[in-house]
């Protein structure tokens, strides 16, 4: 077996807790910890918050459509969608006339939910960008986009 040199790192690190990858992960999972946190008091999971705030600002999406924009597989999204119509927060039609997507809709109990637990979430959200200068926001953002693009395939 030859020698083999080791990989140099993309960027000068003293460990891996350095890493970009590291350091999103890790803010990934504080959100998500906060996130489940103020839900579990409004009987919702991530997903299914996910899904109400998605289908609010469009109404009718497919499960599929879902899927792809809560970042869950169609068999998760499946059972979202189920445990949310089984809890009367969201209506699916049992047939469809075109094709083989059924179009899902927030109920009046479904906006209220999103309504009540909103506010929870986005303070969540006030209090973790709360500690980024407002003028680099928008650059991180951008920042977010370009890496998510540059490994999306």
């Amino acid at each position: 077996m030859e020698d083999q040199k080791p990989t140099p790192p993309p960027h000068p690190a003293d460990d891996v807790t350095e890493h970009v990858g590291y350091r999103l992960k890790r803010a990934a999972a504080a959100l998500r910890g906060a996130m489940d946190t103020a839900l579990r008091e409004h009987q919702l999971t991530v997903p299914q918050y996910a899904c109400l705030e998605l289908l609010d600002q469009r109404p009718g999406l497919s499960n599929a459509e879902l899927a792809r924009s809560t970042f869950v597989t169609r068999q998760s999204v499946n059972v979202v969608l189920r445990n949310l119509q089984d809890a009367g927060l969201v209506s699916r039609p049992a047939t469809t006339e075109h094709g083989r997507a059924l179009p899902t809709h927030l109920t009046p109990d479904g906006r209220a939910r999103l309504d009540a637990v909103r506010s929870a979430v986005y303070a969540i959200e006030r209090r973790m960008i709360a500690t980024i200068p407002e003028h680099r926001l928008a650059d991180l953002l951008t920042d977010l986009d370009r890496m998510a693009a540059a490994l999306d395939t």
